[in-house]
């Protein structure tokens, strides 16, 4: 028996560099272009009755890059939140930018917490963009929330547990990844939601980011409901609640 569809999707986007030097383009060129593959992804989920969308945008470690792509990229999510937010909204889209946000700039700090205002209430899709995230930072910055309340004496040791831990991470509340995807040859995590991937079905894609498309996409939720979820139970298991 197939799997339904993923209820939540978390994407790496990456190549979007390597897709601007093939085509003799600087590297910010094919971070424009990933803006695009974004837009046609969100649609596609939307249509696909996904629930939760998590996009890797720019990672904790990507601070290392050089100085002038920071700046740009720092220029390019402004621009980017300020145009496409309209549209999410007017789509009905909940916009969440997840991450420690206090590195970046005020104004894009004041730009991030009108673009949660203004598109709260909305419940088509929940779209996460992880911006200036790590999932061991995600992990610590829960720890030390938990840390507090056991000093502050509102729980005691005792209460920590994973659901507890879980609450204080970033997408507290909502289900975890079925489906993770990377695209542009890569196969690992780098990082990212390093403690909800613990079940997570993984698809790795040759593709650069600004080439992927709704038909890869497709692909990978095809590979998605091919696939026998057991979370630690026997095939025979699963199959016997299935037939249930």
């Amino acid at each position: 028996m197939h799997n339904p569809g993923p209820r939540h999707v978390a994407i790496i986007m990456d190549g979007n560099g390597r897709w601007a030097k093939k085509r003799f383009m600087p590297r910010f060129a094919g971070h424009k272009a990933g803006v695009e593959a974004v837009r046609d992804i969100v649609k596609a989920c939307a249509e696909r009755k996904v629930e939760v969308l998590t996009l890797f945008a720019f990672s904790s470690e990507n601070w290392r890059r050089p100085e002038e792509e920071v700046s740009l990229l720092m220029k390019l999510f402004m621009s980017a939140l300020d145009r496409e937010v309209k549209r999410l909204h007017k789509n009905g889209v909940r916009l969440r930018i997840i991450g420690d946000l206090s590195a970046f700039p005020e104004k894009l700090q004041q730009q991030i917490h009108q673009s949660h205002q203004l598109t709260k209430d909305n419940s088509l899709l929940q779209l996460n963009i992880a911006a200036n995230y790590g999932g061991r930072w995600d992990i610590v910055q829960a720890s030390k929330k938990m840390a507090q309340a056991a000093v502050d004496g509102e729980i005691s040791v005792d209460d920590i547990d994973e659901q507890l831990l879980e609450s204080h991470l970033s997408l507290a509340g909502l289900p975890e990844p079925d489906l993770f995807i990377r695209t542009g040859g890569e196969e690992r995590i780098s990082n990212f939601l390093l403690w909800q991937l613990a079940y997570t079905e993984f698809f790795f894609t040759k593709t650069l980011w600004p080439d992927f498309n709704v038909k890869l996409f497709d692909e990978a939720i095809d590979s998605f409901k091919s696939r026998q979820r057991r979370f630690g139970r026997t095939g025979e298991q699963v199959e016997v609640e299935q037939d249930a």
